[in-house]
């Protein structure tokens, strides 16, 4: 990607690789998901940098060229470590900064409505994709609460044994659970049944969409076959311990600017209940100072890759009223 720089920075006792694009101008944290990297940012980068912001999109911990953290336990995944991470990145690349517009996708998403929780005052606004913020429920774990809904194997319960997926990945490869990932459309939930992969095939063939080139899923594929798939598991298997570590935000309320997006087909929107949750102010209640939500029709699970131009309209044109 032409004129996107690199550099790792040494913060929170790791090494954070980030991209960043754009020397001056507002800063715009873009935080990946699962199984993605900063990589997944590209053409919004590109973009919303040319049009005055300073980009930054870091590989998280446990992906692509940033350092992986011991997995055994896979404790050192949680959101705390997380946020911790991206604290101590802002302190590096914008000291003079003190708050930050944020996007955040899937589990970056997730590691978004976490830093706003824990530090609302370094973060000016946020536009998060496809996963909402669903406050704390202090009666039930949330492994417990997913086998309950969706069964043992619903893709977040079969992550949760350590080397159990990562087997399985193996024998169907790389670059084909890559790409499975990638193009996966089906708005229902993700079942990966034990032994059976995604449910056809390793030979079946995957056709890749139009927004995604033979060329891109390499980038993707030259990472994972270093780092593997553990580091992104272990986002997973901290939830229950993310649960018991948040305890003392149960009931605490997002209190900074946002805008919501999600692809109509885009299978957490699909989930039970979700789309009137989104839709129908349940989000509003823990999020009051949610100015939009976005459905983008067609769209599925990756639609800032899917519909580039349109979520980067979409980001321009919030973060501009700030």
């Amino acid at each position: 990607m032409e004129g996107i720089e690199h550099r790792t920075l040494s913060v929170n006792g790791i090494n954070i690789h980030i991209a960043e694009k754009g020397e001056e101008g507002p800063l715009i944290l873009f935080i990946h998901g699962f199984p993605d990297l900063w990589y997944t940012w590209r053409h919004q980068i590109t973009a919303l940098a040319s049009l005055g912001y300073r980009c930054v999109a870091p590989d998280l911990r446990g992906y692509g060229d940033t350092q992986v953290p011991p997995t055994t336990p896979p404790t050192a995944y949680t959101s705390l470590h997380v946020v911790g991470d991206l604290i101590a990145l802002l302190d590096a690349v914008a000291p003079a900064e003190h708050s930050v517009f944020v996007v955040g996708h899937d589990w970056g998403a997730m590691m978004a409505w976490s830093l706003c929780l824990y530090r609302p005052d370094r973060v000016k606004a946020l536009i998060n994709l496809s996963v909402p913020f669903t406050p704390r429920n202090p009666t039930i774990k949330p492994l417990q609460a997913l086998a309950a809904t969706y069964g043992k194997d619903y893709y977040i319960c079969r992550f949760q044994e350590a080397g159990d997926m990562e087997a399985e990945f193996a024998e169907i490869g790389t670059e084909r659970v890559l790409k499975e990932f990638l193009t996966y459309r089906n708005p229902g939930p993700l079942y990966l049944p034990k032994g059976r992969g995604f449910g056809h095939p390793v030979d079946s063939p995957i056709v890749l969409p139009s927004w995604l080139s033979q060329e891109e899923c390499d980038y993707y594929v030259s990472k994972y076959e270093k780092t593997g798939f553990t580091g992104g598991f272990n986002y997973y298997r901290n939830l229950d311990l993310n649960w018991e570590l948040t305890a003392p935000w149960s009931g605490a309320q997002i209190k900074v600017p946002v805008k919501f997006i999600v692809g109509d087909q885009d299978l957490t929107y699909k989930a039970p209940g979700a789309k009137d949750y989104i839709g129908k102010g349940g989000m509003k209640r823990f999020v009051p100072l949610l100015e939009d939500v976005v459905v983008i029709e067609g769209a599925g699970h990756f639609v800032h890759q899917e519909r580039a131009d349109d979520v980067t309209k979409h980001i321009y044109d919030f973060f501009r009223k700030f």
